[in-house]
């Protein structure tokens, strides 16, 4: 009975990664899915002053800090998922007055984390028979494909049909319809359509196959997010903020038509939970990577269906 464990958008969170792939042993998983998303969105410029401490916006606060105490700054920051680089305060002006250049920083940080990400799952994961699949999201910039290459334990199952364990099949797809945001990865529904088609007919056992589409379906409990105005403020609604499902309706037309038996999917870190499209059991663990926390789920394969599965959080 394969033992699946999958979570999402972990966004350059160390400690997120460092638990995903621990997962293997605490939940004794023969499979770890990591749905894209895995890279960060902020880099922090810490300034080295003359006298030898550095400063430094540190989750909404000025701080400055001594030599002492930069590797812990810099480890807090890389936990909460963003990345830093240490330079003087000319060195910091001239990269914030050239764009390609200020770009090639944040590239630079990017995949060297990545990089040690990598690096780190071939040494966990040695000795033991455990495949580890981690793939890129909407947010990932086309940079980190050329990192993620199959390896000894790694698989990038990206834009394919890959085996598990048991005889089961996977497809994968981080691509996204529409944001506000105009991610590195979006396509129009109907494009999105195609490419899930496409990916379907590279399966041989379509009806135990597993579909790991980083947008969930739309109108469902999986794509609740918030609503956000043409300046990226929240919509207001009464006393609260209004929320709309942002999911994709190719993801959905593509469950409803082929009935895969799970479908993993992300993207909307608010909609945690689970729900059914016919025989198809869809699953959105959420994401509070920020935090550190780690969610996650487990699913038992059994039989051609889904045997049990349980939301975790740690």
């Amino acid at each position: 009975m394969p033992r699946l464990f999958f979570t999402t958008d972990v966004h350059a969170s160390d400690r997120c990664f460092r638990k995903f792939l621990n997962a293997s042993r605490v939940y004794k998983a023969d499979a770890l899915i990591l749905g894209g998303d895995i890279t960060g969105k902020v880099l922090v410029p810490i300034t080295e002053r003359p006298d030898g401490k550095f400063e430094l916006r540190l989750f909404g606060h000025d701080e400055t800090v001594d030599k002492e105490k930069l590797a812990e700054t810099r480890r807090l920051l890389q936990d909460a998922g963003q990345y830093s680089f240490v330079a003087s305060k000319k060195e910091i002006e001239e990269a914030a007055a050239d764009p390609a250049r200020e770009e090639r920083v944040f590239n630079d940080a990017m995949l060297s984390l990545l990089s040690s990400w990598l690096e780190l799952a071939e040494s966990r994961l040695a000795g033991t028979e455990v495949r580890c699949y981690i793939s890129p999201g909407n947010d990932d910039r086309p940079g980190v494909d050329g990192l993620l290459r199959d390896s000894g334990h790694v698989v990038n199952p990206e834009g394919r049909a890959v085996e598990l364990e048991g005889g089961y099949e996977m497809i994968t797809l981080g691509y996204a319809n529409p944001t506000p945001w105009k991610s590195p990865r979006e396509v129009s529904e109907s494009r999105l359509g195609e490419m899930i088609e496409s990916l379907v007919t590279n399966l041989k056992r379509p009806e135990t196959a597993v579909y790991n589409l980083h947008v969930p379906p739309v109108d469902t409990e999986l794509d609740k997010a918030p609503a956000v105005s043409s300046d990226f403020e929240y919509v207001k609604e009464g006393l609260g903020i209004k929320f709309i499902h942002a999911g994709s309706s190719a993801v959905r037309e593509a469950i409803e038509k082929h009935q895969p038996i799970l479908g993993l999917h992300g993207h909307i870190h608010e909609s945690r939970g689970f729900v059914r499209i016919g025989s198809t059991l869809c699953l959105n663990p959420g994401s509070e990577y920020a935090d550190g926390i780690l969610r996650g789920a487990i699913v038992n394969l059994e039989g051609g269906r889904v045997n049990d599965f349980l939301l975790t959080s740690g």
